[in-house]
């Protein structure tokens, strides 16, 4: 079937993706599938090897294995408004700044925990930073947990929020490896900044069980008193925004209730009271690239392609 564009359509708006692994692969497909107003442009790479790069080129994408400065210097980086960076911490540091000086008004969807731009939970903040140069998608654990943090905030005073995020050994790559140390800081920060928790800790499992066990997350939250049924109300309404572009995403069980009394928290409190909130969640993946069990992978995928749809749809809206 043959498909015709408007005269008065929007034109698509191109997309690099920086990292040929896991991610970036899972994304390059993401976007082929149901990119919306999004559309792929280059795949990057260091590895003329990779099986990103190789897929990328049997699907009739432009490929450079030269990194940042191979997508500078490519002919096709003139037409690129988007720039998905699924690297590293470290590298990412470097590539937006190197994409700066090239080409200042580019929009990079940052899917590593550097944290240079604002963090941002799709079904929390979504619409919030629409005009940042550079965004910040938190950590896989960040994505499915800080929802739930968010949606005990909209009911209660939060003071302390902890996550703990459990994921297959197999769907951590090098570039999860590499960056434990910034998830768990990146994470307890964004649960501050954008769940409400007064205080935020994260913890990361990675589990070797054979077969792969599916991503799991539990949340919990100490508040001020309140309503048991506004709060699972309310969780129930974040899990329903996260099924818009995470189908996989769902909960374990019904939520869980406790009254504590003179709890101790290091950095928190020493004689803390209140509602102790324990969510318990799965994340399926949508298998495009990854197998289903790397929910953690393909969350991060979903909720940069949404971000970046999102902005695209402003763009468009503003012309």
């Amino acid at each position: 079937m043959s498909h015709t564009t408007s005269p008065t359509a929007p034109r698509p708006r191109k997309a690099a993706i920086i990292g040929s692994g896991n991610i970036g692969t899972d994304l390059m497909i993401k976007i082929m599938r149901h990119g919306g107003p999004i559309e792929m442009g280059v795949m990057v790479g260091i590895d003329p090897a990779s099986d990103g790069l190789a897929r990328a080129a049997r699907m009739g994408v432009a490929t450079t294995h030269e990194g940042v400065q191979g997508l500078i210097a490519h002919p096709d980086f003139a037409d690129i408004d988007f720039v998905f960076d699924a690297t590293s911490a470290a590298a990412h540091v470097e590539n937006d700044a190197a994409l700066r000086r090239a080409k200042p008004g580019i929009r990079v969807i940052d899917l590593t925990p550097a944290a240079i731009g604002p963090y941002c939970v799709p079904a929390v903040n979504g619409d919030a930073h629409l005009d940042a140069p550079n965004v910040n998608m938190v950590t896989c654990g960040g994505q499915a947990t800080i929802p739930m943090v968010a949606a005990v905030s909209r009911v209660a005073r939060v003071h302390y929020g902890e996550i703990v995020a459990s994921i297959a050994s197999k769907s951590a790559g090098p570039g999860t490896r590499a960056n434990i140390d910034e998830f768990t800081e990146t994470t307890s920060r964004a649960i501050e900044a954008v769940g409400g928790a007064a205080k935020g800790k994260a913890i990361i499992i990675l589990n070797p069980a054979e077969p792969p066990l599916i991503m799991r997350d539990t949340v919990y939250t100490l508040s001020d008193e309140a309503d048991e049924d506004r709060i699972a109300e309310s969780v129930q309404q974040q899990v329903e925004a996260m099924q818009q572009y995470v189908p996989g995403y769902r909960l374990k069980q019904r939520v869980q209730f406790d009254r504590v009394k003179d709890l101790r928290i290091p950095g928190v409190g020493q004689a803390l009271s209140g509602l102790k909130t324990s969510i318990f969640l799965e994340v399926e993946g949508a298998a495009h690239y990854l197998p289903a069990y790397a929910g953690n992978l393909d969350i991060m995928t979903s909720a940069g392609l949404n971000i970046a749809q999102r902005m695209a749809r402003q763009m468009a809206h503003a012309a």
